[in-house]
């Protein structure tokens, strides 16, 4: 057995990890606030233990932050941005009940949700499940369905993260998944190499809504520095693709991770926080305000599931 459990309590916040004995890597996560993913740590060149995931470093600092920042938040049922909160379902309107500083609905409804363990898994690789049941409780999406999360740490720094919705309710539901997860390398990202397979971008407008058209975009097909680019934007992802759908490489210490979305996730955004410190990398299966554009929007039918999963390579060159 490699991959063992570990319940542990660390700056107030109740987590749980996986730790994979044969290389001392190790995921740790918060079931109290969306299943979050609050550590991935893996060995550096020096063989120290190196955290890719910039998260919170305490329970207050996630209390007072993560409505800012949504650092390694769940984005369900809709992810990133619904303009004003609302959007139109069948013959009715619908809006959210929670809306950011800017007046739109962001990033879902399960990012704060308590989450139930179901199950954990030891061996060669390690796996926990988690599980919430939401229950009409925005006005916004009254709709009944269940989410579960699967974090899986297979050998050779390999994460996969797998989300199963269900529709529980008896009519049709809109849906869209991803995750917000924030990665740091060491170092600024303006260091950083950055790639990523796109041939269009999202065109947004002043409030990061988009516009419903596409912009040809390729400035990071091949690896190249990040340097001073400013990003907070959503491409699509080429099909098919056999190689990472997306690369983000340190030269100075070789930490390196790779993408490598599912075919349900086709849309990426790259988000760079002013501070520069991480990069957020995140796999949608919709485009923001998919509830009004229809861009990747899931019409789930009542009993049906849908699986999304995305893996996370991490190395050291």
């Amino acid at each position: 057995m490699s991959c063992t459990i570990r319940h542990i309590k660390q700056n107030d916040l109740n987590l749980i990890s996986i730790y994979d004995e044969s290389n001392g890597t190790e995921i740790s996560i918060l079931p109290a606030f969306g299943a979050m993913l609050h550590s991935f740590t893996v060995r550096g060149r020096d063989g120290s233990g190196f955290n890719i995931i910039n998260s919170y470093p305490h329970l207050a600092g996630l209390k007072a932050e993560m409505g800012r920042w949504f650092k390694s938040a769940k984005l369900s049922p809709f992810v990133c941005r619904i303009r004003d909160g609302k959007y139109s379902f069948g013959d009715k309107e619908y809006r959210f009940h929670r809306l950011f500083s800017d007046g739109n609905a962001i990033h879902g409804l399960l990012f704060d949700k308590p989450f139930t363990v179901l199950e954990e898994t030891e061996g060669e690789s390690g796996a926990v499940v988690l599980e919430y049941t939401y229950k009409k409780e925005d006005a916004g999406y009254p709709f009944d369905y269940d989410c579960q999360v699967r974090y899986i740490l297979h050998p050779d720094n390999v994460l996969e993260v797998v989300t199963a919705v269900t529709n529980l309710d008896n009519t049709a539901i809109p849906m869209a998944d991803g995750w917000h997860p924030y990665f740091q390398l060491g170092g600024k990202a303006n260091d950083w190499e950055v790639q990523f397979h796109s041939d269009a971008m999202v065109a947004f407008d002043d409030r990061l809504v988009p516009t419903g058209s596409l912009v040809q975009y390729n400035d990071f097909g091949t690896a190249r520095l990040l340097g001073n680019a400013s990003l907070d934007n959503c491409f699509t992802l080429k099909p098919d693709l056999v190689s990472a759908a997306c690369e983000i490489h340190n030269p100075a210490n070789g930490l390196t991770v790779s993408f490598f979305p599912d075919a349900n996730y086709p849309y990426l955004q790259l988000y760079t926080p002013d501070d520069r410190n991480s990069i957020a990398v995140e796999n949608l299966s919709g485009a923001p305000d998919c509830f009004n554009n229809k861009m990747g929007l899931l019409l789930l039918q009542p009993g049906r599931s849908q699986i999304f999963s995305v893996r996370y390579k991490v190395g050291v060159r």
